[in-house]
């Protein structure tokens, strides 16, 4: 058992990844703070599931629209110093809802507006931060460190609703925007303080036309990129939308507040937290591996989807969010082991669009499928999906494998 946990701890034992965690844990709890006050804003103005979906599909949307340029700009800048402007610009957002929450006109079409202001600065952060794990740790310890990033991202999911579900059952969500603002001038220290002599920077992609083009034909090419992102596209799409389905699942399912969402986000996170330390400790991410997760978070979902009351729903959820990580966190290793340096950032960008791009069309959705009919049944989409994500994986690896072997069978030509 020590060994599995120091393995899973290996990348902590370099001091730029120790400073890029713990600034990356300081900043998402503060995110997810302020995720946990805006759906709440916007759940009791609207009282609607849809309106709920909207503003947890708004944030992500510029993803799904702008995401692959993203992707280019983190290819043609250092990624370092790109981090630490786009660190200053997520000061922003949390810093208007304030001020409107503080003068009484604090409103669901402002959060919708900022949640959008936010995902256009998300749109080239996200994609940059994921390939700059590789500059911190080298191409050694990546799976690791993406599984180090998955336990400090889930471990936020924890952290950052129960503050939150205190701060607001207390004294209103004005600190919770408050906290957001200040959260990203800790990670803007930590870039700034790490040893630029110990990064391993890509080499910056040169201007030229057609760079968007380029990363797609890229990925097209490559069986061992187009695969993980088809499968990740569908569950990313269709079952990674607990953002609109928690808050719907505590108020409408089980007649709680913000206590009970809280619960339920963080139940789901501590099993995040378990199942990415578990991940951390493999050395190589599997084609069996990525069709297995798949398979069992979506189980799982459907376990959640059944569950009868609160408490047996907090227990269905901790597995199901350790197989969620599990799933995102292999996914990511593997492209970015798969993937050439100057390409990086872009197959990490489209990595973001299928990971969270996909929200705008699959939030509404299960908003909609929520208020509908009923929470349980955007979980009974989210297992179905998943299931028959993994099921098309495992057949286009298989026959991916058969062309091979196929073509090392073939007779060399005269």
């Amino acid at each position: 058992m020590t060994q599995i946990l120091n393995r899973s701890l290996t990348s902590l034992k370099i001091p730029n990844y120790r400073r890029f965690f713990v600034g990356q844990f300081v900043s998402i709890s503060g995110n997810w703070m302020q995720i946990v006050a805006e759906l709440w804003v916007v759940l009791t103005l609207t009282g609607s599931g849809l309106a709920v979906g909207v503003a947890s599909a708004l944030q992500f949307l510029p993803m799904l629209l702008i995401g692959a340029w993203g992707g280019l700009i983190a290819d043609r800048f250092s990624k370092r110093r790109l981090l630490i402007v786009t660190q200053a610009l997520h000061m922003v957002p949390p810093l208007i809802l304030l001020g409107l929450a503080l003068a009484g006109e604090l409103s669901a079409l402002a959060v919708f507006g900022v949640a959008f202001g936010r995902g256009i600065v998300n749109a080239v952060d996200y994609p940059t931060r994921q390939a700059f794990v590789m500059e911190i740790v080298g191409a050694d310890r990546v799976v690791n460190a993406v599984s180090l990033n998955s336990v400090l991202v889930h471990a936020s999911r924890i952290v950052g609703p129960a503050i939150a579900g205190v701060l607001i059952a207390t004294v209103g969500v004005e600190p919770c925007f408050a906290l957001n603002a200040a959260s990203f001038g800790v990670m803007i220290v930590a870039l700034v303080s790490m040893d630029a002599g110990a990064l391993r920077p890509s080499a910056v992609e040169e201007r030229s036309e057609g760079g968007v083009r380029a990363g797609l034909r890229y990925v097209r090419e490559t069986p061992s990129l187009w695969i993980p992102l088809g499968l990740m596209a569908i569950v990313g799409t269709l079952g990674f939308n607990f953002h609109a389905i928690l808050p719907l699942l505590a108020r409408f399912s089980f007649d709680g507040g913000a206590s009970a969402y809280a619960a339920l986000v963080s139940a789901m996170g501590l099993g995040a937290v378990v199942g990415a330390l578990a991940n951390g400790a493999r050395a190589k991410v599997t084609p069996a591996l990525l069709v297995g997760a798949a398979i069992g978070f979506g189980a799982l979902a459907l376990l959640a989807a059944g569950a009868p009351s609160i408490g047996l729903e907090l227990l269905a959820l901790a597995p199901l969010g350790a197989a969620s990580v599990v799933l995102a966190a292999s996914v990511n290793s593997a492209l970015q082991l798969a993937s050439r340096p100057q390409m990086r950032g872009r197959v990490m960008a489209m990595y973001s669009i299928v990971f969270l791009g996909s929200t705008p069309i699959g939030a509404p959705l299960a908003g909609w499928i929520s208020e509908q009919i009923d929470p349980r049944a955007a979980l009974v989409m989210a297992g179905l999906a998943a299931l028959l994500a993994g099921l098309l994986a495992r057949a286009a690896f298989e026959r991916v494998a058969r062309e091979a072997e196929a073509a090392d069978a073939a007779p060399a030509p005269a």
